[in-house]
């Protein structure tokens, strides 16, 4: 179990549409969070391999040693206890006054008022688990509604979101709004017109209106405002973008919601409802997975999802990469393209996957680009490691595989992409890095080896020999550069390298 001090996690689901849609979300004691899979999307022979995924909440219970505490009602249960512990899943059920099932008349369903319904929550857990903090994790809509309370109803009362909330993470939520790859704009414009089932609510105006202090239901955005965007760090009420994580969908064709009109509205770059692009905060950490927006193979209840919430909420080391000092050769109507993905041992999925094929590529520049620190760094990936979740052999080291692709393409001088000398899905450089992360007398010890330098499986291989250097002592940080293989230098330029950050995350 990891030894990162456990606080409370509560749970806050998506949108769930008109009357009809909340009565029937309302029906399920963990609104959606229980569900669990069995399929999978790859398998050898071509053949789907059948696949387990039991729920995110069993999984925390199980991994992590949190309880469910519900008897009967999670509100009396709270009522009727003066203590709880720390270690709980709790479900923000904000979509209840909403319903019309349980008798009476159904309260009109705000966001602002589930953000205020959250609070309410997070105080509660507060005085009971006697913690300063909840971690929030939501799906879709739900996001919203914690960012609506950490950036509108917390600083409003005068209240330092990061007081209240230790970690955000959301799943396919539309940060940036939701938006279609047809009808130029007049989709949304009718959307937001006549706000059919209450959709009005991943539109600019009214993001704006429950994302903005002191904004009230007469107030636009200004022409410049994103809707993605928190205070930035060091402003005042800003929510540290450390402390959010964005996963990112990528699989719009298992999105059968409307019979798949949705994915075929709002287009291919997206999970099927959420376009990749306002699928995230800038500056938050983030992972790209193939997985569609819900569903049976949906974000919230995959492997991929959990094991990338299980390591940013509990993980004890950072690990960040980027390619630093990159210098791509001045070629005319030529762009450049790096795919990544991120395995780590003893798990059966892919952690993060940016990929051409799934729309989502890193875009590389040419020439020398600069960055403030002056390396022209372009980030790869940030990752979170557990060491209890080590290697059970000898080595004892946390080890992931970072798949390095770098490709061109090659326009022509009327636009379109020149196709003589191309050959399909053949990158100019491609390559893994292997990163065993150890510790040396509690500082970080890391070696890492290109696989084109191994010699047999990567299973087999055991680093030796010595660790590489921390080229900031200083800084509170470890940082260490791998050069690329000799094969890249007419590529990405002489000094190109992998640069490795590793800082402590518990």
């Amino acid at each position: 179990m990891s030894q990162t001090q456990k606080l409370p996690v509560i749970y806050v689901r998506g949108f769930a549409g008109g009357q009809s849609g909340i009565n029937s979300a309302v029906t399920d004691p963990f609104l959606g969070f229980n569900a669990g899979s069995t399929h999978i999307r790859i398998g050898p022979d071509n053949k789907p391999s059948f696949y387990q995924f039991e729920s995110p909440l069993l999984r925390l219970m199980v991994d992590e040693g949190y309880q469910l505490l519900v008897h009967g009602s999670q509100e009396n249960y709270l009522d009727t206890h003066a203590e709880i512990p720390a270690a709980g899943i709790w479900i923000h059920r904000f979509y209840d006054p909403s319903a019309s099932t349980w008798g009476g008349k159904p309260k009109e369903f705000r966001i602002e008022d589930a953000a205020q319904d959250l609070l309410e929550l997070i105080e509660e857990l507060r005085a009971k688990a006697h913690v300063d903090r909840v971690h929030l994790v939501a799906h879709s809509m739900g996001g919203l509604i914690c960012r609506c309370l950490i950036q509108k109803i917390l600083p409003q009362l005068g209240i330092e979101p990061a007081d209240y909330v230790a970690k955000l993470f959301t799943y396919g939520t539309p940060h940036g709004g939701i938006a279609f790859d047809v009808g130029f704009g007049m989709l949304e414009r009718l959307r937001d017109a006549t706000g059919v089932e209450g959709a009005e609510i991943c539109g600019r105006e009214r993001m704006y209106q429950y994302l903005t202090p002191g904004a009230t239901a007469k107030d636009e955005p200004p022409e410049d405002w994103d809707p993605r965007a928190m205070p930035a760090d060091g402003e005042p009420f800003a929510f540290p973008h450390r402390q959010v994580f964005c996963l990112v969908g990528t699989d719009p064709g298992d999105y059968d919601v409307a019979h798949g009109l949705s994915s075929a509205v709002v287009g291919p770059r997206s999970d099927g409802l959420v376009q990749i692009d306002n699928a995230y905060v800038p500056g938050a950490f983030r992972a790209y997975v193939h997985r569609s927006h819900s569903g049976p193979y949906g974000l919230v209840n995959s492997e991929e999802g959990y094991q990338n919430l299980r390591r940013f909420l509990f993980g004890d080391l950072k690990v960040e990469s980027a390619l630093v000092h990159l210098q791509l050769p001045e070629e005319k109507n030529t762009a450049w393209q790096a795919e990544v993905t991120l395995s780590i041992r003893g798990l059966q999925i892919v952690m993060h996957e940016r990929t051409s094929a799934q729309w989502c590529p890193i875009q590389l520049g040419s020439g020398t680009r600069p960055g403030p620190d002056g390396d022209g760094a372009v980030p790869l990936v940030s990752t979170f490691l557990c060491e209890n979740l080590a290697s059970p052999t000898s080595t004892g080291t946390l080890r992931y595989a970072l798949h390095l692709r770098i490709l061109s393409l090659r326009e022509r001088d009327n636009g379109f992409l020149d196709f003589r000398d191309h050959i399909e899905q053949t990158p100019d450089f491609d390559d893994i890095l292997v990163v065993d992360v150890g510790s040396d007398s509690g500082v970080p010890a890391l070696r890492a080896t290109w696989n084109s330098a191994i010699v047999g499986p990567i299973s087999d291989y055991e680093p030796a020999g010595p660790t590489l250097a921390d080229e900031d002592p200083a800084s509170g940080r470890w940082v260490g550069t791998v050069p690329l293989p000799d094969s890249t230098r007419t590529i990405l330029g002489e000094d190109a390298r992998i640069r490795l950050t590793v800082t402590d995350w518990s």
